[in-house]
């Protein structure tokens, strides 16, 4: 099943602030600004930086799985909610996307789908500007979502955040190990005759690969 992404959740434009934001220790509303989105597409509410700001509107706040969008720039993708941000905005040009039919689609599963290929090449194709990728409010919206159950979105999305973490650890691995033979490579620069035997020994793995 299919449904456009107007029909499941509501897209809101970010604060447009008039001026340069500037950190306030007695500031009480938290500023989502485009710093905050991580690599893993979630957003690290532990770090916000807190303002001095007059009365908010409700409609302005974010909460806990709410989407924030990345309207413009190379990578147009969005970053999850997982905890409570408190009382905290999304900054302009960054979007809001708040799922409206929970019982259809899981706030994870839908930032996951955002990242995909189709939904990347829909993104690409209605983008606006040639140096730097904007996305419309309206584009979004109609951004098809490919919905199967509640339970298989849940199972997507673990096995989506497993093959990354995997993806990280194997990445580290291979860091280490390149530092590693750096170093014997060094050693053996240096002349040290025992170098030879270590670098064999690291090196077998990547023979038989």
């Amino acid at each position: 099943m299919k449904e456009k992404l107007k029909n499941i959740a509501t897209v809101q434009v970010g604060y447009s602030f008039r001026s340069r934001l500037e950190a306030s220790y007695s500031g009480d509303v938290a500023v989502i600004q485009m710093k905050d989105l991580l690599q893993d597409n979630t957003v690290n509410c532990g770090g916000l930086m807190k303002i001095d700001m007059e009365a908010v509107k409700v409609h302005h706040l974010v909460q806990k799985g709410d989407l924030v969008f990345r309207s413009r720039g190379q990578v147009t993708t969005a970053s999850v909610i997982l905890e409570d941000p408190g009382k905290a905005v999304v900054a302009a040009p960054l979007l809001r996307i708040r799922v409206t039919r929970p019982e259809k689609v899981l706030p994870e599963y839908l930032n996951w789908y955002i990242s995909q290929r189709d939904a990347q090449a829909f993104f690409t194709s209605k983008a606006d500007g040639t140096v730097q990728k904007m996305i419309s409010k309206l584009t979004i919206e109609d951004l098809e979502v490919v919905l199967p159950s509640l339970e298989q979105q849940k199972n997507i999305v673990e096995l989506a955040s497993l093959s990354s973490r995997e993806q990280k650890i194997l990445k580290t691995l291979a860091e280490k190990r390149q530092q590693y033979i750096e170093i014997i490579l060094m050693q053996i620069a240096k002349g040290w005759p025992e170098a030879s035997f270590l670098l064999a020994h690291a090196t077998r793995g990547i023979e038989h690969g």
